[in-house]
């Protein structure tokens, strides 16, 4: 089930590294219905519905730096990595120098000015994903968690023409972006109850019961970080953890 190519601005992409990608690839196949296809020599292709959304690598991987921590890394498509990433600089934030992916495009390593990793992805011979996100086991919502919601507020919507809106729910302390009209992502401010968390983002998949989900991972040897819980006027959402240290959460809307 194609969707259209990804625009400017918008997430296009989901890298996972994690140690013993044979029992991740069993994990998320049996959790989300994930299918794989081989990157000669690097990794695996993420698919959805026979599409492609993102790759699996191995964190102890000959390019990961010592101490990498598991986790997803979330692209946005942008029509140019190194102007992007100059301009992220000037913003207060932070940019690697970007780099090229053989003939498939080019990529920069960006940090908001809270910290939280970002990359971004000029695209060559590869757009991105073309999934519907209305599809199970699809990546179809993307979470900032901050300290500094003021900072970051400004820097995504100087840095990606994402425009923020203060989200619709009384008593959340919750932003909306959006790019032309449509929703992109999200971004909520860290609560002192949530702990010692650093600033990060987060990607949410698309399941038909979170409840399910999270009973499932646990079966599985995951964890539960959040258990599944209503947001007025969004869905139902969990927070989990796969046995190999990857953080996600899992949503179903409600409309």
């Amino acid at each position: 089930m194609a969707h259209a190519a990804r625009k400017p601005g918008e997430f296009c992409w989901i890298n996972m590294l994690t140690p013993d990608p044979d029992a991740a690839r069993a994990f998320f196949g049996e959790l989300l219905g994930w299918t794989y296809g081989a990157i000669p020599g690097m990794g695996w292709f993420i698919q959805v519905g026979g599409r492609s959304v993102g790759g699996l690598f191995d964190l102890d991987g000959p390019n990961t730096p010592p101490g990498t921590p598991p986790g997803i890394g979330l692209m946005v498509k942008v029509d140019d990595a190194d102007a992007i990433g100059a301009r992220a600089r000037e913003l207060g934030g932070g940019a690697k120098p970007a780099f090229d992916i053989g003939p498939q495009g080019r990529m920069a390593e960006l940090t908001g000015p809270d910290g939280a990793a970002l990359d971004v992805w000029q695209p060559k011979g590869m757009p991105g994903t073309d999934l519907d996100p209305d599809l199970p086991g699809a990546p179809t919502w993307f979470e900032c968690l901050t300290r500094d919601p003021e900072g970051s507020r400004k820097f995504y919507a100087d840095l990606f023409g994402w425009t923020p809106e203060p989200a619709s729910t009384p008593g959340t302390d919750y932003t909306v972006f959006k790019l032309d009209g449509s929703e992109v992502a999200g971004m909520l401010t860290i609560k002192p109850e949530m702990g010692d968390v650093p600033p990060f983002w987060t990607v949410y998949f698309l399941v038909d019961d979170p409840d399910a989900a999270a009973a499932k991972a646990v079966e599985l040897g995951g964890s539960v970080c959040l258990p599944p819980t209503d947001v007025p006027g969004v869905g139902r959402i969990c927070a989990l953890k796969s046995p190999q240290g990857v953080f996600f959460h899992a949503i179903r809307y409600a409309n």
